[in-house]
């Protein structure tokens, strides 16, 4: 590094050496801090109609209130988003020290002591000690770092906003599985008690007649089949219930309690839904904030190349004397300067430029690449949110026959107009299928709305 004293140089030569040291760094291309994805105006996969507006608040529309108060303990307890909380609050810190950087600093201490003379006499002195420091930003590669460091905060803003989100609508999910859960042991329960029903009528039939033997091992295994059934759905019920528990910030005992009965999936999707709404989505959100971080590192990583400049004062006086240290005049008086370049440093600096470049570039293509990734899931789960509805449709009229059937079936039997047990069997088999179909896709339906919002970043009636 070498040391200039600005007091013994030139006004010329100095403009001459940072002139050079300017164009030398001038080769470096200009960082990307924005970039534009271009966005229909609609969503392909949405109808056409009025345009709605998105709000928060999306959980209200599922219009289950034990819904929203598992959601609200998980966001009041979740120890992953405690730790996103902490981190938004380290990068607020780091914005107050990037700021700071700018400022001047100020040191001060005092120094005193006595001593005995020769004479028996005593004498005291008392220093006190002042020194400031500033680096002027004079190319600004201070305010770049400083506008860096408040982009950080802003991503880790988003990123709390992002973990907020996707913790309501994970933890929305495990509630909604077990519910689900608590359903599909209804009806392993049900198909049980018609299973062990079909027993005893074979079992009658068989002492009174003599016949059906087989029939009698036929049902029994269904017995056996829906009993196996029962308990593997009440392990899905546990494990439902201890991850929604630990989405909460409690112990995954599998103890919480649940209703049976699923939230209603709300309305439609609102038509006319603009594409553009997804750029609120937190990652993107943060990842945008990311990229022009990186573009103001680049442009600080470029400027460190020219030379540095600061200024320090400092001042000690003995005895009354201390207001001098506070007189402008005296302060001024005792200022000196530094002009710092580097000559060699095996191309350090101008690597670490470059280096920055580099990944400026990098964030752009990977934020663009995150766009059309969101672009992708909001398409997929608008089209899977139409498809599911017309697959319930078909799924309801399938139970309702299914069932119909099985009646028949169970019916004809008891009376004796068709002893062939394999048509009940086939009967109570489609029917219990169709029953447990109806369940899973409820519950798929509501999870592809969860996606939805998550896909969007919210509800359909805000932008923010």
């Amino acid at each position: 590094m070498k040391n200039l004293n600005l007091k013994f140089i030139s006004q010329g030569r100095l403009c001459l050496l940072l002139s050079s040291v300017f164009l030398t760094s001038c080769s470096f291309q200009p960082p990307v801090d924005d970039l534009t994805i271009r966005t229909p105006g609609t969503w392909s996969e949405a109808s056409t109609g009025t345009e709605g507006k998105i709000s928060t608040g999306w959980l209200s529309e599922f219009n289950d209130t034990g819904l929203i108060r598992s959601v609200n303990e998980a966001l009041a307890s979740n120890r992953s988003l405690k730790a996103a909380s902490a981190r938004l609050r380290e990068a607020q810190q780091e914005t107050i020290i990037a700021r700071a950087r700018r400022l001047p600093t100020l040191g001060i201490d005092t120094r005193g002591g006595a001593a005995d003379g020769a004479n028996i006499s005593r004498s005291q002195s008392y220093n006190l000690n002042l020194a400031a420091s500033w680096e002027p930003d004079l190319w600004g590669r201070l305010r770049d770092l400083t506008r860096a460091a408040a982009a950080d905060e802003r991503a880790a803003i988003e990123d709390f906003r992002g973990a907020r989100l996707s913790l309501a609508a994970n933890s929305a999910k495990a509630y909604i599985n077990l519910g689900t859960a608590a359903q599909e042991i209804e009806l392993a329960e049900f198909t049980l008690d018609s299973f062990s029903k079909n027993l005893r009528i074979i079992e009658r039939n068989y002492k009174a007649t003599g016949e059906g033997a087989l029939d009698i091992q036929f049902a029994r295994t269904n017995v056996s089949a829906a009993q196996r059934s029962l308990e593997a759905r009440k392990l899905d019920r546990d494990n439902a219930a201890r991850t929604l528990e630990v989405l909460q910030g409690r112990y995954p005992s599998g103890g919480t309690n649940s209703t049976n009965v699923l939230p209603n999936l709300p309305s439609a999707v609102p038509a006319g839904v603009p594409a553009n709404m997804v750029e609120r989505r937190p990652d993107l959100a943060a990842a945008r904030a990311r990229l022009f971080a990186s573009a103001k590192r680049a442009d600080a990583a470029r400027k460190s190349l020219l030379p540095d400049i600061s200024l320090t004062a400092g001042g000690g006086m003995a005895g009354a004397r201390i207001s001098d240290l506070l007189d402008p005049d005296f302060l001024i008086a005792n200022i000196t300067g530094r002009v710092g370049q580097v000559i060699f440093d095996g191309k350090a600096l101008a690597a670490d430029a470059k280096a920055a470049r580099a990944r400026n570039e990098r964030l752009v293509n990977e934020y663009a690449q995150l766009a059309l990734l969101a672009f992708q899931e909001v398409e997929a789960n608008l089209a899977a949110d139409r498809s599911l509805e017309k697959q319930e449709a078909f799924l309801e009229s399938e139970v309702l026959q299914a069932s119909l059937a099985e009646r028949q079936a169970e019916r004809d039997y008891a009376e004796g107009i068709n002893p062939n047990i394999l048509s009940v069997l086939e009967a109570q088999r489609r029917a219990t299928n169709a029953r447990a179909s109806i369940i899973r896709l409820r519950n798929q339906r509501l999870q592809n709305r969860l996606d939805l919002h998550l896909a969007l970043g919210g509800d359909f009636r805000t932008g923010v």
